[in-house]
């Protein structure tokens, strides 16, 4: 089974927690309080309108206006809920919720993400996936992914490796 529809999910979710009194640093955005943990921007899609962090444990929640989705390649497609949430960690996302991909005929929820050095691992439990770490560079956007008004953002490379647990 092929799981090459997880780059850009993940991807799949920054960072946010459900706890009020973890309330975002106005200073950061969502995608720079990704980079903190040393995850590219381009994990999620662009549009985000607000994200909670709650950097002691680690939990997160980030929204958009209504749900998020789109194609990459024409042939991987990802869905973002309005919300998602999950617990973030140095080089790794944990506990994710909202985020969804959809292989062959199947949507499955991401469940975590791992850095891996210069590759970005995807779970959705029973199988995981791998991808070069520049395929996340660029945010997709809601609707279009990284092929907007026919201008390509990015090339999706896939360097598949694919396990079941």
């Amino acid at each position: 089974m092929s799981f090459a529809a997880v780059p850009v999910l993940l991807f799949l979710l920054v960072a946010a927690s459900s706890s009020p009194s973890a309330v975002a640093d106005d200073a950061l955005t969502a995608y720079e309080a990704l980079a903190a943990y040393n995850f590219p921007a381009g994990i999620l899609p662009e549009g985000i309108v607000g994200y909670e962090l709650d950097k002691s444990t680690g939990k997160f929640r980030a929204n958009w206006n209504g749900s998020c989705s789109f194609s990459l390649e024409g042939s991987y497609q990802l869905k973002y809920a309005s919300t998602i949430r999950g617990v973030i960690s140095e080089n790794k996302i944990t506990n994710l919720s909202g985020v969804s991909v959809k292989i062959l005929f199947l949507w499955l929820n991401i469940v975590e993400v791992v850095r891996y050095d210069k590759e970005l691992g995807f779970s959705v439990g029973i199988a995981s996936a791998s991808f070069p770490i520049d395929n996340f560079y660029e945010c997709p956007r809601c609707g279009c992914g990284l092929d907007c008004n026919g201008v390509k953002v990015s090339k999706l490379r896939t360097n598949l490796f694919v396990s079941s647990i």
